[in-house]
């Protein structure tokens, strides 16, 4: 049996689409119904079991529409899997996990969500937008740092926990 799954995300330049995306086509290949949506886009999460949620990571914040998505649906959240991730690091740091952020963490143990995972960022002069952005676009450590092998054998592992979970007798998630 498959299970619905909802991946919704937030981006600022398009990066963490790519990567909404990326997990979205794994969890198809896993056997599940997915959709990948911009949480802007989602009214309603009553139609899925499991929920993936991620958002672009800037000075240590997740984007502000990806916070709002965790407090309007945190009642429904906590009766389904929730796994979390964030992209943002380029450069050096591209492969260091960064800390959730306070709120984010905070929704997430009320939840009972997964810690976010970090995956690489990507930033490039011809998509950055604001003057920091544009600025570090034009550094050193511009590029895609976005890791595509570690990003899909990551949404393998939450197909195999979701079947893993589904499987178990005492599977308290709604079908």
């Amino acid at each position: 049996m498959s299970r619905k799954v909802l991946v919704a995300y937030a981006t600022k330049m398009g990066a963490t689409a790519g990567i909404a995306e990326a997990i979205g086509a794994e969890l198809e290949r896993g056997g599940h119904q997915v959709d990948v949506r911009e949480v802007g886009k989602v009214n309603s999460i009553e139609e899925y079991d499991v929920v993936v949620l991620g958002s672009a990571l800037y000075t240590r914040r997740w984007r502000p529409e990806a916070v709002r998505f965790l407090r309007k649906h945190s009642d429904e959240l906590r009766e389904r899997q929730v796994w979390l991730f964030h992209s943002g690091p380029v450069g050096p740091d591209k492969d260091q996990p960064q800390a959730m952020p306070g709120k984010v963490e905070r929704l997430a143990h009320r939840i009972g969500a997964t810690a976010a995972t970090t995956f690489g960022g990507r930033l490039e002069p011809a998509t950055a937008k604001g003057f920091l952005a544009e600025r570090m676009a034009r550094s050193d450590i511009a590029g895609d740092s976005r890791d595509w092998e570690t990003i899909r054998a990551w949404a393998a592992d939450v197909s195999a926990a979701v079947h893993a979970i589904e499987a178990a007798p005492w599977n308290r998630h709604i079908s």
